[in-house]
């Protein structure tokens, strides 16, 4: 010990406080190191998974955090972003004018369909990380995994379904289907994924066979056209007839309601008058001569009325003359 106090003795004041300084310079190092290797920041879409020596340790939210230096390491994984997946096609270029290609992309998009026939079909997976520790623990390469799930899952869905629905009338129920489908298997192979969205992007025969399957759309849009135009020409005739004919009944009704009344109001009359001519017979044909009379003779015009013998004829055809005048 003494040696010891002797030999520090013996270092000058000035290696003494060379030293110093550079304990002071290493400690500076280390503590700089220390906190650059020990403090990150997460984003604020993501969260942060801390490992230690490859093990999870835990899970770290948004801003700045601290970890081991050397013994931890953080995995960003960006958990409100929505991330897609491109089938059939790609995006070589975003912008305002965003430039597809269909590069290498051929033998995923075509489909069997479930009448034997080929489809080419394009779409779109829109998904989130849900559950980061299953994303980065629980399958190697989940996003391949997606993929190879989800064009499973589409030869599935449409291997159910003819040409025509696949081309036509089922896109919608096709997109909903395999947005379910793909979401159960993620869940079942525990890829830490949620399914947004699957959008069909565009759905066509293949190219060797896409001129005769649009001339037999055409055809059958034609055979609908005309379809609708025949329609069209029966619901204009057929109840403008309905209606004819409704009118011509409610007319021949009308009618025989009128010939009854008629009919009825004569045997009233009839009756009255045949009462009343046995009452008074005389004076009932007297009555109805006059009547008949006073009908009949303002219908005949110029009238010349004689005696048996016919004389005075003139005088009268005189006074007729000038009441003409």
């Amino acid at each position: 010990m003494a040696q010891q106090q002797f030999n520090q003795s013996e270092i000058p004041p000035e290696v003494r406080s060379i030293l110093r300084r550079w304990k002071t310079i290493v400690v500076v190092i280390i503590l700089i190191i220390i906190g650059f290797g020990g403090i990150f920041q997460i984003g604020a879409e993501e969260v942060g998974i801390v490992t230690r020596f490859g093990g999870y340790s835990r899970t770290v939210e948004s801003g700045l955090n601290f970890k081991i230096p050397f013994m931890e390491q953080v995995k960003k994984v960006p958990v409100e972003r929505q991330q897609k997946q491109e089938f059939g096609f790609r995006t070589s270029s975003a912008g305002v004018r965003t430039e597809y290609t269909r590069r290498g992309t051929k033998d995923e998009s075509l489909m069997l369909t479930g009448d034997l026939n080929l489809a080419d079909v394009e779409w779109v997976v829109q998904y989130r990380v849900d559950n980061p520790y299953n994303f980065l623990f629980k399958v190697r390469n989940p996003e391949n995994t997606l993929r190879d799930v989800s064009e499973a899952a589409m030869r599935q869905v449409v291997g159910d379904r003819t040409v025509n629905e696949v081309l036509t009338i089922g896109r919608a129920e096709i997109a909903g289907k395999l947005k379910q489908l793909v979401q159960d298997l993620c869940r079942e192979y525990s890829l830490g994924l949620k399914i947004d969205q699957v959008v069909l992007q565009d759905v066509n025969p293949p190219d060797p066979v896409k001129a005769a399957f649009n001339a037999v759309n055409e055809a059958q849009q034609q055979k609908e056209t005309l379809i609708n135009q025949a329609k069209s020409a029966y619901n204009k005739v057929i109840p403008k007839a309905r209606g004819q004919a409704e009118e011509t009944i409610q007319k021949a009704e009308g009618y025989a309601v009128e010939r009854v009344n008629n009919a009825k109001g004569e045997v009233v009359r009839f009756n009255e008058l045949y009462r009343e001519y046995i009452r008074a017979p005389e004076v009932t044909k007297r009555r109805l001569y006059l009547e008949t009379m006073q009908d009949v003779i303002p219908r005949l015009g110029n009238k010349i009325i004689t005696d048996q013998e016919g004389n005075n004829v003139l005088p009268l055809l005189q006074m007729q003359l000038k009441n003409q005048k």
